[in-house]
């Protein structure tokens, strides 16, 4: 696994670290830069190269769908993952047609780290 800066956005606490606990196990290099909703990602990765993030749709305030938005403005190149569990199809298909993989809940080692390494 190459090393990452890795922004993870969940509002749920228990979910941030469960994904960061796969992460630090894979790869000690990694970067994990946690987020309770949109407002603080963007905040806490201002001035910060980061390359690839983990999104929850469904959070206060901004959705997922919203902050993946914002954050493509600012790096073309972000491979995303929207993590949830709403599988719905439209919401595959607006993850889809803004190039984020969907990554269905629960969170499991290979649901990650297959998106990481995918």
């Amino acid at each position: 696994m190459t090393s990452h800066t890795i922004l993870v956005v969940d509002d749920s606490r228990v979910s941030r670290m469960l994904v960061r606990a796969i992460i630090d196990h894979a790869d000690k290099q990694a970067q994990v830069i946690e987020a309770s909703n949109g407002e603080d990602a963007l905040s806490k990765i201002e001035g910060t190269q980061i390359t690839i993030a983990i999104l929850d749709l469904n959070m206060p305030g901004m959705d997922g769908l919203v902050l993946a938005t914002k954050l493509l403005e600012r790096f073309s190149d972000l491979k995303i993952g929207l993590l949830t569990a709403n599988i719905q199809d439209i919401v595959r298909q607006k993850a889809e047609a803004l190039g984020i993989t969907f990554i269905p809940k629960p969170i499991t080692e290979e649901r990650i780290l297959g998106f990481i390494n995918g």
